[in-house]
């Protein structure tokens, strides 16, 4: 996912006035893309949605001093919804790697069985399974699978809920409020 320009970015601007200009693009960045990323079957947006929560944290831990004490609320929050995010993601790929596995071990195993088939037969001996080498492997493959759909369902409820409570607690509002605000200027001690 390609992130969105951030537009009116000014030189001579002060660090905390453009780095709120880029914070207020990276959430509503993450606020468009939910929509879609609570659709469960919805792996992309999924995945970019953890992208856009990794791209708010980052740009809220580079400024964070430019800003009032609300905004390290917005790390905790990127972070978390990073990790979730992103343990969704790692099931998605874990799935996709399973099954490609399985893949290679049908070929394998379609070899062995092809190359032991007696080229007068008439069709294929049900016995010759025997011979297939990976063929206890399947099981494993298969729960493993089953595994990681039903933990990926489990993390998504997490998500969703995760998501649904920000929304209740005026996540957006109070993170926006707390970038604009300006922290107290340090006073000076006379060195010693």
């Amino acid at each position: 996912m390609k992130a969105r320009a951030v537009k009116g970015l000014d030189c001579d601007g002060t660090l905390a006035d453009n780095a709120e200009r880029i914070v207020r693009v990276r959430l509503d960045e993450l606020h468009r893309l939910a929509p879609a990323a609570l659709d469960p079957s919805q792996s992309e947006a999924l995945h970019d949605m953890r992208i856009a929560a990794k791209r708010l944290r980052y740009a809220l831990e580079a400024t964070l001093p430019a800003f009032g004490p609300g905004a390290a609320r917005g790390i905790e929050v990127a972070k978390e919804l990073q990790g979730t995010l992103g343990e969704i993601h790692d099931c998605d790929v874990m799935v996709e790697v399973a099954h490609a596995h399985a893949r290679e071990l049908r070929a394998e195993d379609g070899a062995a069985v092809r190359a032991a088939l007696d080229p007068r037969a008439e069709d294929l001996d049900p016995g010759l399974l025997r011979l297939a080498p990976n063929r206890a492997r399947y099981r494993g493959l298969e729960a493993l699978v089953t595994y990681l759909r039903v933990r990926r369902d489990v993390l998504f409820a997490q998500f969703a809920e995760q998501w649904a409570e920000l929304d209740r607690q005026g996540f957006r509002k109070a993170l926006e409020r707390a970038v604009s605000e300006r922290p107290e200027p340090a006073e000076h001690q006379p060195a010693q």
